[in-house]
């Protein structure tokens, strides 16, 4: 279960195996470097050419690099120039496509979406559903803009709800699952309408 936090993704770390991401993301270098890649960070940051791990003396740390217009290479930085938002994206890039043992385990996001863009946030999703082509994937948000799309089955969405103290999951009730499935909204409407419930809010409030 990860809960990225940027400012532990920015510190310079002592190298480690590389093979579990840590749960806030501080060991991302040496999670990037076993990967060697993170595909899918260019496409969620405009302008992102690439991340990669760059030693610090004993240390380790990512180095960016970015077009930038009338440059003829590349310009590279380390974390510590990089915006929140880029670094939870490139942490669940890694975390969901780091190698967890002979069997990809479950694995579960916090908010990915969390200071990213808007309009990153159609790439964000896609990158999850194609990693829960290879392991599960268990995502929470509270944002409208990373459901706010009409490709949304009732199968991949799970509503929470607290009644009463009571922290109520299930499908979506019988208002919205007819409304998503009919296309009428999409989830990220339900849910600024606050119409986004599970089916049993209303066993529970009796």
């Amino acid at each position: 279960m990860f809960n990225l936090n940027p400012d532990a993704m920015r510190q310079p770390q002592t190298p480690d195996s590389g093979k579990n991401l840590l749960r806030d993301g501080a060991n991302v270098a040496s999670v990037l470097h076993r990967l060697e890649q993170a595909d899918g960070v260019q496409l969620i940051v405009p302008g992102m050419r690439g991340v990669t791990r760059t030693d610090l003396g004993n240390w380790e740390t990512l180095e960016f690099s970015r077009d930038v217009p009338g440059s003829s290479a590349p310009w590279r930085f380390t974390a510590q120039s990089v915006s929140d938002g880029t670094l939870r994206a490139l942490g669940v890039l890694v975390a969901l496509f780091a190698v967890t043992g002979e069997t990809l385990s479950p694995i579960g996001i916090e908010e990915p979406e969390s200071a990213l863009h808007p309009a990153a946030a159609g790439v964000l999703l896609d990158a999850l559903r194609d990693a829960s082509e290879r392991r599960q994937v268990i995502v929470t948000s509270h944002s409208p803009d990373l459901l706010d799309r009409h490709d949304f089955s009732l199968a991949e969405l799970r509503a929470v709800r607290s009644v009463r103290g009571e922290t109520v999951i299930g499908p979506l009730d019988d208002a919205g699952a007819p409304a998503l499935r009919e296309q009428l909204y999409t989830p990220g409407e339900l849910l600024r309408t606050d119409q986004l419930l599970p089916e049993s809010t209303t066993e529970a409030a009796q």
